[in-house]
């Protein structure tokens, strides 16, 4: 992988592990701008929610980031750009592979159980798009039609509501159906890997809620949307569908939300977030790529073991500690973060000047 002007990164040439990769170093040096740039080159965008014109290095104009995935004998090259439009604008430009996805943790993740609703429904649509890449498009059309039936409800408008009332109703039913197919695929492998990775026995339930049934069908769905017209009229909002959904995350039998230490909630997030694994491999055929920032911060000693040997099963990983060492750090490719610079712990240099 080659990264140029991205960050803090001036110029980078790095050659990871095809395993467990190490990123070690003090605050503020890089390592998760790296996990960044690996995920911008993945999959297009950054997930920890920048804009591509805060991505580049600053006062430079534009980045480059190119690298290869590897699927058995297949070998596809990525190239990425993050230019400056005509009009001003910044995007990222480039073509990602079909088969490649990253799976990203870090400390925002947490609001997955601690956060407002939109969280957990961003988590489930992520989750969603990575099993089945038209899950993105369609939940794109739905806020277009969403943004425009609230304005038509804001104006008053109701005798021109029936087509996007349709319109709604069809893609929401699809989304529905994808996300609870998501719940159910992340519920079966949670349940087994935070008690594996906790070292107890523990009960862990995902429930999808919505106003809708289970088995909605678009007539449904447009017979609810009537049934709040009066309330919508007056709150100029829609208030039936998939955007008023949530997830409820139990633990032992309680609302792990408010149950639980803090400890207990970042594993419980981190599980989450490794239950993805196993259905996106199955789905795409290759291991997701996964980039782990600060993942066994606040976890005791054992339970750091017990993730570690979890993830050193997984294809490659890149995890990032500001620790100089881990419980159980045996086998891991090791790298010194410091300035824009990486360095294989071993003392070879692999990367070029911030």
């Amino acid at each position: 992988m080659t990264v140029a002007e991205f960050r803090n990164y001036r110029s980078l040439s790095f050659h990871p592990d095809p395993g467990l990769n190490v990123l070690s170093g003090p605050n503020a040096q890089g390592k998760t701008n790296l996990l960044e740039a690996m995920g911008v080159l993945l999959v297009g965008r950054s997930f920890r929610g920048a804009k591509a014109v805060d991505l580049p290095l600053w006062g430079t104009v534009g980045a480059m980031l190119n690298g290869s995935v590897v699927r058995g004998d297949v070998v596809r090259e990525i190239r990425r750009g993050i230019t400056q439009r005509d009009d001003g604008g910044w995007m990222v430009t480039g073509e990602g592979c079909t088969w490649a996805r990253a799976i990203p943790f870090g400390w925002q993740d947490l609001a997955i159980l601690t956060g407002g609703p939109q969280a957990r429904r961003n988590f489930l649509d992520g989750f969603a798009a990575k099993v089945q890449p038209a899950h993105l498009s369609a939940h794109s059309r739905y806020r277009q039609v969403l943004s425009r039936r609230n304005h038509l409800l804001q104006r008053g408008l109701l005798e021109q509501l029936q087509p996007w009332d349709e319109q709604l109703a069809k893609i929401g039913v699809e989304i529905l159906a994808r996300r609870r197919r998501s719940v159910e695929a992340l519920e079966s492998e949670v349940a087994k890997l935070y008690p594996e990775m906790a070292g107890a026995d523990h009960l862990v339930r995902l429930e999808y809620r919505s106003a809708l049934a289970r088995d909605v069908t678009e007539a449904e769905f447009i017979e609810a949307l009537a049934r709040r017209r009066a309330d919508e009229r007056r709150r100029g909002l829609t208030l039936v569908g998939p955007h008023r959904d949530d997830l409820v995350v139990e633990l032992d039998g309680h609302d792990a939300r408010s149950f639980g230490s803090r400890g207990q909630q970042r594993l419980l997030v981190l599980a989450l977030r490794l239950a993805e694994v196993g259905p996106v491999e199955e789905a795409v055929g290759s291991s997701p790529v996964l980039l782990l920032d600060d993942a066994l911060s606040e976890l005791d000693p054992d339970v750091q073991r017990r993730v570690l040997r979890h993830i050193a099963r997984q294809g490659q990983v890149f995890l990032t500690t500001a620790e100089p060492g881990l419980p159980d750090g045996s086998g891991a490719a090791w790298w010194d973060v410091k300035g824009g610079t990486v360095v294989e712990s071993m003392g070879a240099t692999v990367g070029g000047t911030a």
